[in-house]
C-alpha cells in the first residue's frame, strides 16, 4: 500500500550510456541506507517514463525520483501534467542524474555524485518552479508538450536531433553535444521568422533561439544566464544571422553567459512567445526533439515542487 512518505522511483536504464542500469544497485543501496522508502520501476521504451508517472500518480504517489537524464525528467513532467488525480503543485520531483547533460540539476545545485544527490533528497528542501508549455505542429496535427528547463529552436533543435541519434546508438558522452554542434554547423541555414514576446516583436533571419525557464542547456552552456525558474517569465534569446566563424569563436562565451553582448544576439523576457517562419523551424524541449512552427509558448507559474540543493 502506497504511503504519503513513499517515493516512486523511475529509472531509465539507458541514460548516460546505460549508467542507469549499471549503477542502479549502488543507487538503491544508498537510498536504503538513507532510510528513503521507495518503489522502483525501469523504463523500457520512449515515453514510458511519462506513462509510468501518470499511472502511479493516479494510484496515489505524489513524490517521484527520476534516475536518468534531462530527457527522462521531461517525460516525467509530462506525466505529471497529464494525470487527473492531483494538482501538479502537490507533486514533488527529485533527481538523481545519470545522464550526459544534467542541465536542469545545475540550476538547483543537485550534486552529480549519487550520495550527494540522495542527501539532498533526504534533507527534503523543496521549492515551486515554473513550467513551460509549447503548442506546435507535427504531421499536420497540433500538439503540445510541457518542459521544465529550456526549449531550443532552429540550429539548437538540429543539434539536439543529432545528439539524440548518437544516444540511440549508445555512443553518447560528455562531448556528444559539441560534436553534434560542429556537424550541424556545416549544413544549417538561418530561417526568416517573426518572433513575438508579449508586446515585443522581431522579424529576422534566425540562426538559433531559446525559450528558457532555467539557465543551462547543452551540457553546461549558459544559454539563458539571467533566467530565474520561479519568476513567472520566459527568458528568450534570439541569435540572428551570424557567420559560422563567429559561432565557433563564441563557443566559450556560451559557457560563461557573456554571449549576450554579441551584436547578433537579442534578449527578451515575457509570459507568452509566438513564432511563425517562412520555412519550418523545429523545436526541442529539454533535449527532446518535437515538431515545428507555427508554435506558441505559455508559462505556468510556480506549477510544480522540486527538491533543491540550494
Amino acid at each position: 500500500m502506497q504511503t504519503g512518505s513513499e517515493w516512486f522511483v523511475i529509472v531509465n536504464p539507458n541514460a548516460g550510456r546505460r549508467k542507469g542500469e549499471k549503477d542502479w544497485l549502488e543507487i538503491a543501496r544508498l537510498l536504503n541506507e538513507a532510510g528513503i522508502d521507495f518503489t522502483s520501476v525501469f523504463t523500457d521504451h520512449p515515453n514510458h517514463a511519462m506513462r509510468l508517472a501518470r499511472k502511479h500518480i493516479e494510484s496515489g504517489f505524489r513524490k517521484i525520483i527520476v534516475v536518468g537524464g534531462d530527457g527522462t525528467l521531461n517525460e516525467v513532467v509530462n506525466g505529471v501534467f497529464t494525470q487527473k488525480r492531483f494538482p501538479p503543485q502537490e507533486i514533488t520531483l527529485a533527481m538523481i542524474s545519470v545522464g550526459t547533460g544534467n542541465d536542469w540539476g545545475r540550476s538547483f545545485n543537485i550534486p552529480l555524485d549519487y550520495k550527494g544527490a540522495i542527501e539532498v533528497i533526504k534533507r527534503g528542501k523543496t521549492v515551486l518552479q515554473d513550467i513551460g508549455r509549447v503548442h506546435f505542429q507535427s504531421k499536420n496535427l497540433s500538439k503540445q508538450r510541457h518542459f521544465i528547463n529550456m526549449a531550443g529552436l532552429g540550429f539548437d533543435a538540429m543539434v539536439a536531433k543529432r545528439t539524440n541519434r548518437v544516444k540511440e546508438q549508445g555512443k553518447s558522452g560528455p562531448f556528444s553535444y559539441l560534436i553534434s554542434l560542429f556537424a550541424s554547423l556545416i549544413s544549417y541555414k538561418p530561417t526568416v521568422a517573426r518572433v513575438k514576446v508579449d508586446g515585443n516583436e522581431l522579424k529576422a533571419g534566425v540562426f538559433t533561439m531559446s525559450v528558457a525557464i532555467c539557465r543551462y542547456n547543452g551540457g553546461g552552456m549558459m544559454q539563458a544566464p539571467n533566467a530565474l525558474p520561479d519568476d513567472g517569465l520566459f527568458d528568450v534569446t534570439v541569435v540572428t544571422s551570424i557567420s559560422r566563424l563567429r559561432v565557433i569563436r563564441s563557443i566559450r562565451r556560451l559557457y560563461d553567459g557573456t554571449f549576450l553582448s554579441i551584436p547578433q544576439v537579442r534578449a527578451f523576457r515575457g509570459e507568452k512567445v509566438e513564432i511563425e517562419s517562412e520555412q519550418k523551424m523545429y523545436v526541442e524541449t529539454d533535449g527532446e526533439s518535437l515538431g515545428h512552427t507555427p508554435m506558441h509558448f505559455d508559462i505556468l507559474p510556480l506549477a510544480i515542487q522540486v527538491v533543491t540543493g540550494k
